[in-house]
């Protein structure tokens, strides 16, 4: 059980994750100049965690895997695949809730509904994948170095 934490490819995605999570907890202070942890574990934002941690865990098995790998191809095919639903399919979902937010403060206002709101922070720009995705890769390359069989 101990050797799990050995692992420089859960490591290196670990971190990956944690930095994003942690500068995203960060601008998200600096620019509202006020602490909400949610933000920490929460979705959306700059850098995009998810890019982040999926494109690190790609780089650290292509490293010591080998780029030729079938693990390298299937953990890349997921990647995109990861990618493209923090920005297309959330992103459309939070655009939806924004919608539909603006349509229950239009019936909040004349006493017909409730003001239960929906999260519309859900999904992320190119600008945050693509920062997600070179962080990534960056704490990868700095964590997993290449197997010395490969």
């Amino acid at each position: 059980m101990l050797e799990i934490l050995q692992n420089p490819i859960l490591w290196a995605t670990f971190w990956a994750w944690f930095i994003a999570q942690s500068l995203k907890f960060l601008i998200y202070g600096v620019r509202n100049r006020r602490i909400n942890f949610r933000i920490f574990v929460g979705y959306g934002g700059m850098p995009s965690a998810h890019s982040a941690t999926v494109i690190s865990l790609a780089t650290a098995v292509g490293r010591y895997e080998g780029w030729t790998s079938s693990l390298f191809a299937v953990i890349f095919i997921m990647a995109i695949i990861i990618i493209t639903d923090a920005v297309v399919v959330r992103r459309a979902a939070g655009q939806q809730a924004s919608v539909l937010n603006r349509m229950l403060d239009d019936f909040y206002r004349e006493g017909k509904i409730g003001e239960a709101r929906l999260k519309e922070f859900l999904g992320h720009t190119p600008i945050e994948v693509i920062v997600g995705g070179i962080l990534g890769y960056l704490v990868a390359i700095c964590l997993v170095r290449s197997n010395a069989g490969v």
